[in-house]
């Protein structure tokens, strides 16, 4: 019977084992049709997301000092075109240490310091991955950004800093208080030239982008 007790406590930890394990994916979009010819030839504009616990997670800009990073259904963040995704490896973490590790990223990534070539959703995807699995994101992901900030001075100003000008909003989800961007009548109002600047923008009544909470100091 002391046998038996024992195997029955090593299926116990195993089971918990396996349930605090998840594996790490990034994926990957395309900003424009155009990187189905440029991808073949080593470039493209692309966005990423990384994948943990089921959830898909981004840094967008907004035009506020708080959090820019959010999460979506995996493969699916709005305005974007899913190409693939890329296995980088695998964790062992617990969902609620996981929630208070990208609670304390999102202190790091306001969404008023997302800049297209320095600090984008790529260099964001890429910290995520050294911190949770110690490597980097495929250099193609964010070759566009490294060769851009050797040439930024010759870029627009609408293409160096691309911002969202739409106000999260805190709402629950799942027992954690999160942020979704306001609707369109909600926020303030955006000429013709801004709305051409949008990072993200989520159609009329669209919900899926959940902005996280960061950490409290």
């Amino acid at each position: 019977m002391g046998a038996a007790k024992v195997s029955n406590s090593s299926s116990e930890d195993q089971n918990v084992s396996n349930y605090n394990e998840t594996d790490v994916i990034l994926n990957v979009y395309d900003l424009t049709p155009l990187n189905n010819y440029s991808y073949w030839v080593g470039f493209g504009i692309f966005h990423s997301g990384i994948e943990v616990h089921g959830k898909e997670y981004g840094f967008g800009a907004h035009d506020f000092p708080v959090s820019g990073v959010f999460e979506v259904e995996p493969k699916s963040c709005p305005g974007f075109i899913y190409r693939s995704s890329i296995l980088l490896g695998r964790i062992n973490m617990p969902y609620s240490e996981f929630r208070e590790f990208i609670e304390n990223v999102a202190s790091e990534y306001h969404g008023d310091t997302y800049h297209l070539i320095s600090k984008n959703c790529n260099h964001f995807t890429d910290d995520m991955a050294q911190r949770l699995i110690g490597r980097h994101i495929p250099g193609w992901v964010n070759r566009m950004a490294r060769l851009g900030s050797l040439c930024s001075c010759l870029l627009p100003e609408s293409l160096q800093v691309t911002k969202v000008k739409e106000l999260p909003e805190y709402h629950e989800i799942d027992g954690t208080e999160s942020l979704s961007t306001a609707t369109p009548g909600d926020s303030t109002e955006i000429d013709d030239t801004d709305q051409e600047k949008h990072l993200l923008s989520p159609k009329d009544g669209n919900s899926d982008i959940a902005f996280i909470k960061e950490a409290q100091s």
